[in-house]
């Protein structure tokens, strides 16, 4: 018998929120897409969209959160020299942002915006789904890296 409780929607459509937001703050880095461009793109062809690619016929992107998606990629765009400026705090010594993988940065720079607008999530909620982003791009020294960051950004911005 399994005693785990199932994951909560709000909890699972947040989740596809902040993976969505890294994968637009991403594509907004790459791309230089003007921000109202990507959120439309985002809302039109992805967030709850069936996937347009082959390899993935009939599979759906997961059904999130738009205004949490909308409210993590505007704010990153908004704060991102606050952001960049509490991270590069955060490297040590002789890292700068440019030497991260630019997905890494994107999970890094989503984590903070939320640590320092989202007071209504909890900063271990918070620092556990960056982590597990994370773990969708990369291994688990990485993970372990996305932790550390947010953990120190959450000790010096959450009281």
């Amino acid at each position: 018998m399994n005693t785990s409780a199932p994951t909560p929607p709000r909890s699972t459509s947040r989740s596809a929120a902040r993976l969505a937001a890294v994968q637009a703050l991403y594509q907004q880095q790459m791309e230089s897409t003007a921000l109202a461009k990507l959120l439309d793109e985002f809302h039109q062809h992805r967030l709850g969209r069936e996937v347009d690619d082959e390899d993935h016929e009939g599979e759906v992107y997961a059904d999130a959160e738009v205004e949490f998606f909308d409210d993590i990629v505007r704010g990153v765009d908004a704060r991102r020299d606050e952001i960049d400026e509490i991270l590069t705090g955060k490297l040590a010594a002789g890292w700068t942002l440019k030497r991260l993988d630019k997905t890494m940065l994107q999970i890094l720079r989503a984590g903070v915006y939320e640590l320092l607008a989202r007071a209504d999530v909890p900063a271990p909620a918070a620092i556990t789904e960056y982590v597990d982003v994370a773990k969708a791009f990369f291994d688990d020294r990485e993970a372990k890296f996305v932790n550390g960051i947010l953990d120190a950004a959450a000790n010096d911005h959450r009281s």
